[in-house]
Formats: structure tokens, C-alpha cells, sequence
């Protein structure tokens, strides 16, 4: 999967916060969202424009950023 597809950060989109490209959904409220104990088909529910593989990327995502600022 590659993230460029799934992943935006645009200044004019949600003050450049990454977010799921061609939505205003940020990548931190999902990890948020994991965190606090939603799984997958939650998300799903909750944002029906989402898809399994722009949550993955989401967590991907983070993961990269986190091994990055390592």
C-alpha cells in the first residue's frame, strides 16, 4: 500500500494536518479513535467514506513517523 495515496497534508485542508486524501478525516482522530478502543467495522460505521485500507494506512501512517523521529 502506499501511503501517498491514502495520506494528504495540504495547508488548506484542516490546517495541514494529515488527513485521508479527499476528506477532511485526520489520521490523528483515527489513531485516537484505535486507542480508545474502536475497532475497524466502528470507524466504518462512523465514517461510511472510509475504507479497511485508509484506516491500515492511517496506522501506517504513524508508524513511519514514529520510526522516523527514532
Amino acid at each position: 500500500m502506499k501511503l501517498a495515496k491514502r495520506i494528504e497534508a495540504n495547508p488548506d485542508v484542516m490546517l495541514g494536518k494529515p488527513v485521508i486524501r479527499g476528506t477532511r478525516v485526520p489520521v490523528e482522530l483515527i489513531l485516537r479513535r484505535i486507542s480508545e478502543g474502536a475497532t475497524e467495522e466502528d470507524l466504518l460505521a462512523s465514517y461510511p467514506h472510509l475504507t479497511r485500507d485508509d484506516i491500515r494506512a492511517a496506522v501506517a501512517f504513524s508508524r513511519l513517523r514514529r520510526e522516523s523521529d527514532a
